[in-house]
């Protein structure tokens, strides 16, 4: 094999192009596999087509009729015969122009142009229209007494005062309205804690849009196939939650849990299979939740207890 030759025949060689115009791929392999069997300058090369058959995967009429074509075209041509074998020679000097490679990277950089438009043209349809904004007009907003947009200081209000100096009315004397900021009920409800928006005012995932729930059917299916030892409810909602979360669609959302439920059965049986460690008792799940909820509160309450009775001794 001629590394010559080969490199040649992939990189070198011009390209043949199909009626389409698109690039011969299959005239290419059989070209490499001749350029294979090669000498440096290109000739001698006679592999059967049996030979060639094996290193395309094409069929006999196949690679003749690619022959057939590199011969038409001049990259090859017939020299005497080896063994009934036709004795090809390569004709190396025919070289692929230059303006091949810059036609590709012209392909690529519209590739990329055109990419990069539908990005932007998909980031546009999700900003926010400016028809779509409520805008609310300066008038609506300001009230009586309050500071108004053209002057920089507190709308005053007027009070008839007596003057302790004088004794006389201090009229028209000014003095700062001062009132305590008002909250929206339920601003401040719950400080400290946190609780789930309403449903109604949350985006529903497809799984909610298409209406799945657990039936009696599917209870039945899981009691009969997997017995009572699984949590259904438990083993649902965390379905639910999950295809929520994700936000995907499902073309059966019943098969779908079938899955999900087959998956936790089998998972339940590895776990009960598995051999505890050695030294270690197996503590299911929700009871180490659990242990770990009475321990943090046995904690704050002892921490409590402390503090009240170091305020008692002081």
């Amino acid at each position: 094999m001629s590394t010559e030759a080969v490199k040649w025949a992939m990189d070198d060689a011009p390209m043949l192009r199909t009626e389409k115009g698109k690039p011969d791929t299959t005239a290419r392999h059989v070209l490499q596999a001749l350029a294979e069997h090669a000498h440096k300058d290109g000739s001698n090369a006679h592999p059967s087509l049996l030979r060639i058959q094996y290193r395309t995967g094409y069929d006999r009429r196949t690679v003749q009729r690619a022959e057939r074509r590199l011969e038409d075209a001049g990259l090859i041509s017939a020299d005497g015969s080896v063994r009934g074998c036709t004795r090809w020679r390569l004709h190396l000097e025919k070289r692929r122009p230059a303006s091949d490679w810059a036609a590709l990277e012209a392909e690529e950089e519209a590739e990329r142009t055109a990419a990069a438009e539908r990005k932007r043209k998909s980031r546009a349809k999700r900003v926010t229209h400016s028809n779509d904004v409520t805008v609310t007009h300066s008038d609506s907003v300001t009230e009586p007494d309050v500071t108004h947009p053209e002057y920089d200081r507190h709308a005053f209000e007027v009070r008839d005062v007596t003057h302790s100096a004088s004794g006389r009315h201090a009229l028209n004397a000014t003095r700062t309205i001062k009132e305590p900021s008002v909250e929206p009920p339920g601003a401040r409800a719950g400080v400290g804690t946190y609780s789930d928006p309403p449903r109604e005012a949350a985006l529903t995932a497809p799984i909610d849009d298409d209406g799945f729930e657990l039936t009696d059917a599917m209870r039945r299916w899981a009691l009969q196939t997997f017995g009572p030892g699984l949590d259904l409810d438990y083993e649902t909602q965390q379905f639910i939650s999950h295809h929520r979360a994700q936000g995907d669609r499902r073309r059966s959302w019943p098969d779908e849990w079938q899955k999900w439920i087959r998956r936790s059965a089998q998972w339940a049986t590895q776990r009960a299979q598995r051999p505890p460690a050695a030294g270690c008792d197996v503590v299911p799940f929700r009871d180490r939740q659990q242990q770990s909820s009475d321990d943090m509160f046995d904690r704050a309450l002892t921490r409590a207890r402390a503090r009240m009775q170091q305020k008692e001794s002081s």
